[in-house]
């Protein structure tokens, strides 16, 4: 999956009250489904005394992944809109939480859906949308002899990195998918093939 997809800047939040209920909107980046759900559970601890935890996420995947739940609210009432609010703004790697404080006035299946759109939209919009390209990490480890000219192309190709000096030197490097070959490549040219490198995996 090496196209640009629209995702969230940061966090985001939303804060509003429909008829004595109380509507709290959480949204976040995520880089796959264990972040997702780790987020999602975040977020269930920190709000322990809600009445509902409505969740949602959408991640790059293949195929993409999607998963809402109503939460004990009424069926299709709550984590279908939340859900359609990420499908309709095109955004992956997402999740999102609704919480929701009952205020004794019931709100019906229609009332809940808007009001749980309500919460991801502001919630989204509080966060902002950014186009992001997949990125793939790997590490290369070479001599100290070597590291010099490691971190040199590193840094002329304008990608991030850490560097670890121990017995070896260490580069932990991130970069645009389309990009990783050809720097793989010059890595391994400009060391003669001394250059180790390991544990492609995308983000």
């Amino acid at each position: 999956m090496t196209d640009t997809y629209r995702t969230l800047a940061g966090r985001g939040e939303a804060d509003f009250t429909v008829q004595g209920s109380e509507f709290l909107g959480h949204a976040a980046p995520v880089t796959d489904v264990a972040a997702a759900e780790a987020f999602v559970d975040e977020v269930r601890d920190a709000y322990t005394d809600a009445t509902h935890n409505v969740p949602a996420y959408r991640v790059r995947a293949d195929p993409l992944r999607e998963w809402s739940s109503d939460a004990d609210e009424p069926s299709g009432s709550a984590g279908k809109p939340a859900l359609n609010v990420l499908q309709g703004e095109e955004l992956q790697n997402v999740a999102v939480v609704v919480t929701r404080y009952y205020g004794g006035t019931k709100l019906g299946v229609g009332g809940l859906a808007r009001a749980y759109s309500k919460a991801v939209k502001l919630a989204v919009e509080d966060a902002g949308i950014v186009t992001e390209r997949p990125h793939e990490r790997f590490t290369v480890v070479v001599e100290y002899d070597d590291s010099g000219t490691v971190r040199g192309l590193l840094e002329s190709a304008g990608v991030a990195f850490e560097a670890t000096y121990e017995a070896e030197v260490t580069f932990d490097v991130r970069v645009p998918v389309a990009e990783a070959p050809a720097l793989r490549d010059r890595i391994r040219s400009a060391t003669s093939g001394r250059a180790r490198i390991d544990g492609e995996f995308d983000d």
